[in-house]
């Protein structure tokens, strides 16, 4: 599974207590408060869950998206509890919550919330005021040591080092076990990841996890905070947090995304891309398709990005192009007419791309920010994904030469509160086939935060859509008040 490039963005287990419990998985009594108004099952606002329990024990899984292992996919989410009005902006509350999937897909009430203490986590060196933030775009899963229950990898600040005059607090990614029941777990401690040698005194953050040699194993990569140097962990990992072995690629300083694992674990090569720096303006990226041979690929300017099999041949592409940010300075405000609305599809059998223009937003509607990214989808199932671009209404799904609409709203009032009807829209999540009947969901997220409607951060409401249509097979608000 694979999430759009927009950030997405919980203090104390008290306040989170009208939500989950804490300690990884128990849950307690869900919120009182009225659920909002509209149906759930056709596109309408997401009410308030049944009280939640915690997940059944599972007995191990190939998918990389099974958190406890049971057999049905998961789905991770941003949780952000309601923050105290005395705080200042830049006080954050985050934790990472998962959805867990069932026979008929995505159940809301068998969920779980996890702070950095339930993930047995060292405190952060900056934590925002909050001891156990952490957020769930920080948060990378994936099976290290291949028990068949995925691990959680999040970072974790160590001591202040100093090299060049530049003093930075070393950056040390920490694995939380997966269990039958989830990650960590009451008593637990992470472990430290071992990192290469030859990587920075600052550190790294790992940004992704893929199948990099095509062996079986899950890998994680990540970019040098100092040198920009790809690295690359192979695993499988041993419980003291050991990679096989480890090596580099070529590249400037940038970030990484990665194709998806295969859901049956299958061992078939990740390819990977790194989107080269950027402030607001769109840049280009390497492409490895084959991250074995060191080789990468120039692509063209796009701050979106998409990988899945687009021409139906069983090869994966890769759709980059414009996501609808811009760099705010004086003069560098527009984009050339081959990047401006536009993206290009990369064959997986090579070639040159193919370029489709993408819907115009209105002049009003435009931010610097975009209206968000890309996602592969198949809702159809006919082995052919679709692009699911986000738009400042929604999203559009371009299928070959077909274009449909996936439209969800917030409502007009919460909390006492007005909310611009130009923030009301949802944005695309994810893409995946939770309920194993051939043809993906949509995931959709909606926030009333003004974080949301700027940047997609704090979504609070959940919309899984059936294919690409109006119906929904579930909706859900993960909120503590109305």
């Amino acid at each position: 599974m694979r999430y759009h490039r927009a950030p997405v963005s919980l203090a104390v287990c008290a306040a989170l207590a009208l939500l989950v419990g804490c300690g990884g998985g128990a849950v307690s009594e869900s919120d009182k408060s009225p659920a909002p108004s509209g149906s759930s099952g056709s596109g309408g606002v997401p009410p308030v869950p049944e009280a939640g329990r915690g997940p059944a024990a599972g007995k191990g899984s190939k998918d990389p998206d099974d958190v406890n292992g049971d057999g049905y996919r998961d789905l991770v989410v941003p949780v952000t509890p309601r923050s105290d009005p005395d705080e200042g902006p830049g006080i954050t509350h985050e934790r990472v919550g998962v959805v867990f999937g069932s026979a008929h897909g995505l159940d809301p009430a068998t969920r779980a919330v996890y702070g950095r203490g339930d993930l047995g986590l060292p405190p952060a060196a900056a934590s925002g005021g909050d001891d156990d933030n952490v957020a769930a775009d920080a948060v990378t899963v994936a099976d290290l040591d291949g028990d068949g229950f995925p691990d959680f990898v999040a970072p974790a600040g160590g001591t202040d080092v100093e090299v060049g005059g530049i003093s930075m607090g070393r950056n040390v990614p920490y694995i939380a076990w997966g269990t039958p029941t989830g990650p960590g777990g009451a008593g637990t401690k992470a472990t430290p990841l071992q990192l290469p040698s030859g990587v920075s005194e600052f550190g790294i953050g790992i940004d992704v996890r893929g199948d990099f040699d095509g062996d079986g194993h899950p890998d994680v990569a990540g970019v040098s905070r100092d040198t920009g140097t790809v690295w690359i962990l192979y695993g499988p990992f041993s419980r003291s947090g050991a990679p096989a072995r480890s090596g580099t690629l070529p590249g400037a300083d940038g970030t990484l995304y990665a194709d998806a694992l295969d859901p049956a674990g299958k061992p078939k090569v990740t390819a990977l891309l790194l989107h080269h720096m950027d402030d607001g303006e769109q840049t280009s990226g390497t492409l490895y398709a084959d991250p074995r041979t060191g080789t990468g690929r120039e692509v063209r300017k796009g701050n979106a990005y998409a990988f899945g099999d687009f021409d139906g041949d069983g090869r994966r592409d890769l759709a980059i192009g414009d996501d609808g940010s811009r760099n705010d300075e004086p003069g560098s405000e527009t984009e050339a007419p081959d990047v401006e609305d536009s993206l290009s599809v990369y064959p997986g059998a090579g070639g040159a791309p193919t370029t489709y223009r993408l819907p115009t937003a209105p002049a009003a509607a435009r931010t610097d920010y975009g209206p968000g990214g890309y996602l592969a989808a198949d809702p159809d199932g006919d082995g052919r994904d679709g692009i699911l671009v986000a738009t400042y209404d929604g999203a559009t799904l371009i299928d070959g030469s077909e274009r449909r609409t996936v439209r969800r709203r917030g409502p007009a009032r919460t909390g006492g509160k007005k909310i611009p009807a130009k923030w009301r829209h949802a944005r695309p999540y994810a893409a995946a086939d939770f309920d194993a009947d051939g043809r993906d969901e949509v995931v959709m997220g909606w926030g009333a935060d003004a974080l949301f409607g700027l940047y997609g951060q704090r979504p609070t409401h959940w919309w899984i859509t059936s294919g690409a249509s109006g119906r929904d097979v579930t909706s859900f608000a993960l909120t503590q008040g109305p």
